[in-house]
């Protein structure tokens, strides 16, 4: 039997209902002649749709989170990925990696009973992991799904102020006014533990208190409070200032007049020593021959005594003369009172006195 002969061999075309099917097929894709009809190229077409549903370009700050038949199934990172395509596998994009900004005001009640309005501001983006699945598919804003705001939004804001509600109304005012840097890290912690609760897939990447501020009915009366705090705290570093100066230079006085009566009683200690020894050989020298050291000791005194006074010498024939001699005081007693030119003593004659006989310092002694 030859193959090549029309209607012979194993693929002969089949005769009835089926052959006629068989060439209608034939006709619709390949035409009368052979060519590529309608269906052809339909079919074509879905090949290449296909294709290229089959692939998913993920940005570098994006997660594409793949539904297979609406199960959630994995998370594609960045780059190219293969996919079933649609309706097996569906892909949803999110911007993982963006920074996004929350910003709003709270009113809240401190801890000693005022009212403050605490304006935050929160930076928050997608977790890695799993986190792009929670923020689709764990939770549902009411305004996500009316479309009014984006997803996510509504959650984070309450939260940011149920935890801004907790810290401050632990704290009092002075301390949610002037000292915000505890109350910031505690709200932080605070909002990111609900976030974590709710299984947003939000993660807090900053928190801020920017501002804390009076309702508007008593804003006078906080400014003066604010107005008397400040003055308060300058006095207050204008006195540690002044103490800081004062109190080195008194301990500087106390430490200078400490050393010099130290340096007194030591000197006062050494010459009463000196005085007690000299004494002491005196007194030896003393009994050794008495007559010789009281002399001695009397010539002294009056070399001393004359040697630190001025000197008025009368002579016998009542002139007077005034005689500095050489001292430590001469210059001084010099310029003070110059030497008197002799003068003749207008007094009646007297006794004859014995020959030797002077005045000094206005005292007389015979000898």
């Amino acid at each position: 039997m030859a193959w090549n002969q029309p209607g012979k061999g194993p693929f002969r075309k089949p005769s009835g209902g089926l052959g006629a099917l068989q060439d209608r097929m034939n006709d619709w894709f390949g035409g009368a002649g052979g060519g590529f009809g309608p269906l052809g190229w339909v079919a074509a077409a879905l090949a290449v749709l296909v294709l290229f549903n089959s692939f998913k370009l993920i940005d570098e700050s994006q997660r594409g989170v793949v539904l297979r038949f609406g199960a959630y199934d994995r998370t594609m990172g960045p780059g190219a990925n293969f996919k079933w395509p649609w309706p097996i596998e569906s892909v949803t994009v999110v911007e993982a990696e963006r920074i996004q900004s929350l910003e709003d005001q709270v009113r809240v009640l401190t801890k000693d009973e005022n009212i403050v309005d605490m304006r935050f501001n929160v930076q928050y983006k997608i977790k890695d992991g799993e986190g792009a699945r929670n923020f689709l598919y764990a939770f549902r804003d009411d305004g996500a799904v009316t479309g009014t705001i984006p997803q996510g939004r509504e959650t984070l804001t309450q939260a940011a102020e149920s935890a801004v509600r907790e810290v401050v109304g632990n704290n009092t005012m002075d301390t949610v006014l002037f000292e915000r840097t505890e109350l910031i890290n505690a709200a932080s912690r605070h909002l990111q533990e609900t976030l974590d609760q709710y299984n947003t897939g939000l993660m807090v990447t900053g928190f801020t208190l920017q501002s804390a501020r009076p309702p508007e009915e008593v804003r006078q009366a906080f400014d003066d409070a604010i107005s008397a705090r400040e003055d308060k705290n300058r006095i207050e570093s204008e006195a540690r200032a002044y103490a800081s100066k004062i109190v080195p230079e008194a301990r500087g006085v106390a430490a200078r007049i400490k050393a010099e009566s130290q340096g007194y009683r030591d000197a006062t200690i050494a010459k009463a020593t000196g005085d007690a020894r000299r004494f002491e050989q005196l007194v030896a020298e003393y009994r050794k021959a008495p007559e010789v050291t009281r002399k001695r000791l009397y010539l002294e005194t009056m070399q001393h005594v004359l040697a630190q006074n001025r000197k008025v010498i009368a002579e016998r024939d009542n002139n007077i003369l005034y005689l500095p001699m050489d001292g430590a005081d001469a210059p001084a007693a010099r310029a003070a009172a110059p030497m008197m030119p002799p003068v003749k003593a207008a007094i009646a004659p007297a006794e004859p006195r014995p020959e030797r006989e002077a005045r000094v310092d206005g005292r007389e002694e015979q000898r």
